[in-house]
Parts: C-alpha cells; sequence; structure tokens
C-alpha cells in the first residue's frame, strides 16, 4: 500500500535495463490532499450516520396536567454537525456557558475570542429563535441552558511535505455541538458546591466514628 502511494505521489515506475525508474517530479506533491477524497463521506456523515436521536426528544409527547398542577417549562434541543473545530477545544467552550441563563452566555461568548465561542453562540441564538416559534416560550430571556455538550466528528488524515521527502501526517479534525434550553430561571446549585474546611473535617471524624474494627465487641 505504501508503494502505491509514493508511486501516485513521486510519479510513474518504468522498468529498464538497469532498473525501475520512477517517471515524475515533486511538483505536483502540493496538490496532495485527502479532504476532497473525504467531501462526500463527510456530508453523508451529517445526513445518514450523524447524531440524529439529540432532536427526536423534541417530538415527545406528555400528557395533560391535572388542574392546580405546577406548570410545566417548555424546553427545546437544538445542535450542529461537522464543525471544522476541534472538539477538545470546543468542550471548554461547552463547558463553560453550561447552567448559565442564556443573556449571560451571550454576554461571556461575545468577550471569547476564540472560533467556537462564535460557533456557539450561533447555535444558542437558533435554539432561542426555535424555543419562541415552535415551543412557545413567552420570553426568550426566560431560557437557561441546561446541557451543553460535544461530540466528536470525522478525523479526516492528510499529508504535509517536508524537506528531504519527507512527510507528515496531518489531522483536520470535526465536531458536533449540542444544546438544551429549558424555561424558567437557572438553579442556583447547578454545580455541587465544594465544602469548606469545618465541613471536610467534619465528615473526616463522622468517618472515624463510624469505623468497625473486626473481632470486637
Amino acid at each position: 500500500m505504501l508503494r502505491r502511494l509514493f508511486t501516485a505521489m513521486l510519479g510513474h515506475v518504468q522498468h529498464t535495463s538497469s532498473g525501475p525508474l520512477i517517471v515524475g517530479s515533486m511538483q505536483n506533491l502540493g496538490s496532495i490532499h485527502t479532504t476532497a477524497l473525504a467531501h462526500k463521506s463527510l456530508n453523508n456523515y451529517g445526513n445518514e450516520r450523524g447524531p440524529q436521536k439529540w432532536l427526536k426528544a423534541n417530538q415527545k409527547v406528555y400528557e395533560p396536567q391535572e388542574p392546580g398542577e405546577e406548570r410545566r417549562p417548555a424546553w427545546i434541543c437544538h445542535y450542529r454537525t461537522s464543525i471544522k473545530y476541534s472538539p477538545k477545544n470546543m468542550w471548554y467552550i461547552a463547558a463553560m456557558i453550561r447552567g448559565m441563563s442564556i443573556d449571560n452566555a451571550l454576554k461571556q461568548l461575545s468577550f471569547v475570542t476564540k472560533k467556537g465561542a462564535h460557533i456557539v453562540k450561533e447555535v444558542l441564538l437558533e435554539a432561542q429563535q426555535l424555543a419562541v416559534e415552535q415551543e412557545n416560550v413567552e420570553y426568550k430571556s426566560n431560557l437557561w441552558i441546561a446541557e451543553s455538550l460535544v461530540g466528536k466528528g470525522v478525523y479526516v488524515k492528510g499529508l504535509r511535505r517536508h524537506a528531504r521527502r519527507r512527510f507528515g501526517k496531518v489531522e483536520y479534525k470535526y465536531c458536533h455541538y449540542f444544546v438544551r434550553l429549558v424555561e424558567g430561571l437557572p438553579p442556583p446549585d447547578f454545580y455541587p458546591k465544594e465544602p469548606n474546611g469545618h465541613e471536610k473535617l467534619k465528615e473526616y471524624l463522622e468517618e472515624w466514628r463510624k469505623r468497625k474494627i473486626n473481632l470486637s465487641l
């Protein structure tokens, strides 16, 4: 396989009396790029084999509520697939806005000078508009981010030319971003509060008081 790859890159092989001779030059090497070969499969990934279950949650139908029962908050799921961005870098942005209100998240993303922050902000605005149009949310500011997740997409591999006929592997990374907006105010204790020194000491003493010595009275 490597022989066919380098033959395609360098030229055609002709067998002569003095041995095999490669006909061609290195000038066409810069045009080698595997992204165009995977373009068709990349588009099919988002349409056929991509994440499909996330939007199916919007089709869920609940039973009618009883009179006097607390109103069930509306929510909307939205996503964007095949984003040309590293999933590891996107994770930091997705985790930053998790548990925030929609207005606070949009303000925070406006100050982040990253490509992923601009993409996440567009997805949030799209989800906010869908919540008002499809889920009958009265106030578009009355939403908070319940889930903000990142998924790994297609990794397209390519070659990069180096000196002395050496080659390096290049990975073009894609990711998926998922978000779920819920109507209402964000909970104050979305992330568990870290215990202070007194609470840790109390927990430590309780563990020692509950200890059991085997074969004792």
